[in-house]
């Protein structure tokens, strides 16, 4: 007895060890060092194309078709080319919700697949929990193709938090959605009101539309093992268009991630404009100084975001608030849009480039989950953006330095809060 009474500390001591080895060596297969955002630019955008999609780990594709799609007209293209499909429908998603949209999609979804079109669906297992068994057994009956990414197992406990935050679909490999909607009926309507949310995606026609295929077939592989070949989803493509664009998904170990450095190395770059609309947004030191510089040689930074009133989720805001400090002190331009959830991610740098995705301006999308951006090089696109942006301003209140530094004890007490754990909210 007295032998256990012994052991029993030791035992736990040695778990407790063997816990701390396990984060230490997670911890190092992660690492990396942040990008250092202070090099030599002032060329115009335009020209730097080439650096910004290599950068990114990425190429540019010539010759592509982009559509803008808003708020709850995004489903009446998407199910449209869905209703089309002839060869194979890809649909990648992290909210899916039970209700009126979410069946009207799997409705839609099973209608291909009772054709005997090969439907796939990668659905984040966190994200998705809510689609309800009957929607479930109505698209594996009608026999689509379903994997739940990083369901609670074993085997995943080491990356249980990285959670597919990607929302793609890719109809006969001709035709692409990306962007921000999710399948949450928040997302029918035109953003009338605090139940009714407002986004961008894209539909795409074009080469291009073979790099969003095969960011869907990196985690359908992961998960089921199958490779899908040939013309039903990998046809030649001719140019649909004048855009160049590009596309960045990619997460390298030793690295960081593809829209990390495609988010902070765009600071760097922009000469008169860089204007931004996300939902989350808590930049690192680096990237506020970036902003900052960015502000002192002349360009114009704005960041458009929802308020905590507006908000899906309030202590994400809360920790951004923590950074609003510096960023006004920056320079940088702050407005918050009180109404309901402004659920875009968009950038547009110097009214020629700008990127649609799924990625917010935060660590969680920056370091952990999978997310994906387009990037494209088009006038007339990102006047499209602008204009969405100044749409919605009027009815932001602009956020000034004077008026933040009145705010009491108790906010900054729940902004530090919200700020350390920003990883997991």
């Amino acid at each position: 007895m007295d032998g256990w009474l012994v052991a029993g500390p030791a035992i736990v001591a040695a778990l407790i060890v063997l816990v701390v080895v396990l984060v230490l060596v997670i911890w190092s297969i992660r690492r990396h060092r942040n990008p250092i955002l202070e090099f030599p630019c002032g060329q115009p955008i335009e020209t730097l194309l080439p650096s910004i999609a290599g950068l990114s780990l990425g190429a540019v594709v010539e010759g592509n078709r982009v559509e803008i799609l808003e708020n709850g007209c995004f489903f009446d293209a998407l199910i449209d080319e869905i209703d089309g499909a002839r060869h194979s429908v890809h649909f990648e998603t992290f909210l899916w919700k039970d209700g009126v949209l979410a069946r009207r999609l799997a409705d839609a979804l099973c209608r291909r697949a009772r054709a005997g079109v090969p439907v796939r669906l990668m659905l984040d297992a966190n994200g998705s929990r809510g689609i309800g068994d009957a929607v479930e057994q109505q698209l594996k009956q009608a026999g689509c193709h379903l994997s739940y990414f990083h369901r609670t197992r074993i085997r995943h406990i080491g990356v249980f938090n990285n959670r597919t935050h990607r929302k793609i679909c890719i109809v006969d490999g001709r035709v692409a959605f990306a962007g921000g909607h999710c399948i949450v009926d928040s997302w029918l309507g035109d953003a009338q009101d605090k139940e009714h949310f407002a986004d961008v995606s894209i539909r795409v026609h074009g080469p291009v539309v073979s790099h969003l295929q095969s960011v869907f077939s990196e985690n359908w592989v992961g998960h089921t093992g199958e490779l899908f070949i040939g013309a039903g989803v990998f046809p030649p493509l001719q140019p649909a268009g004048t855009v160049p664009m590009h596309v960045a998904f990619v997460k390298p170990e030793g690295s960081a991630p593809a829209v990390k450095i495609l988010h902070h190395a765009l600071i760097c770059m922009a000469n008169r404009r860089l204007w931004i609309q996300n939902p989350y947004f808590i930049p690192e030191p680096e990237a506020i100084e970036a902003f900052g510089q960015a502000v002192k040689r002349g360009v114009d930074v704005r960041v458009m975001m929802p308020s905590t009133g507006g908000s899906d989720n309030p202590m994400v805001q809360h920790a951004g608030h923590f950074v609003f400090e510096r960023l006004l002190r920056a320079g940088v331009r702050l407005f918050e849009y009180p109404h309901t959830l402004l659920h875009q991610k968009v950038i547009v740098v110097d009214s020629i480039w700008s990127s649609v995705g799924s990625c917010n301006f935060d660590d969680r999308s920056f370091e952990i989950n999978d997310e994906v951006t387009l990037g494209m090089l088009d006038a007339g696109i990102a006047r499209q953006l602008e204009a969405i942006f100044e749409k919605y301003a009027p009815q932001c209140r602009e956020v000034t330095l004077d008026e933040w530094n009145r705010r009491g004890v108790g906010p900054r007490l729940l902004e530090r809060l919200a700020y350390s754990v920003n990883e997991l909210l």
